[in-house]
C-alpha cells in the first residue's frame, strides 16, 4: 500500500532518532520530524518509543520515505482537504 497525501493512517514507530521517528505502516515506511510530533510543541507529551502506535497523516508521500504528521492540526488540515 503506498501513502497518499492527505491520508490518516496508524503506524508503529520502528526507530528513534534526535530529528525524528521511522514508522512503517503495512509495510510502507514513513518519516515524522520532530516537529511533527506533539512532544516538540507540549513538554507533557512523550516522545515517541519504539513500539508506539500514533495516528498520523501523510503531509508528502512524494519524498523518500513519506513525511507525515501526528500533529492533531495537521490531520484536521488533511480532513478538510480531503473534504473540498
Amino acid at each position: 500500500m503506498a501513502f497518499r497525501d492527505h491520508q490518516e493512517l496508524e503506524v508503529t514507530v520502528i526507530a528513534v532518532a534526535p530529528v525524528g521517528a521511522k514508522v512503517e505502516a503495512d509495510g510502507e515506511v514513513g518519516f515524522i520530524d520532530q516537529a511533527k510530533h506533539p512532544s516538540w510543541w507540549d513538554a507533557s507529551a512523550a516522545p515517541p518509543q519504539v513500539g508506539d502506535r500514533l495516528h498520523v497523516v501523510v503531509l508528502d508521500a512524494s519524498r523518500e520515505p513519506s513525511r507525515l504528521s501526528a500533529l492533531q492540526r495537521d490531520i484536521d488540515i488533511a480532513l478538510r482537504l480531503r473534504e473540498t
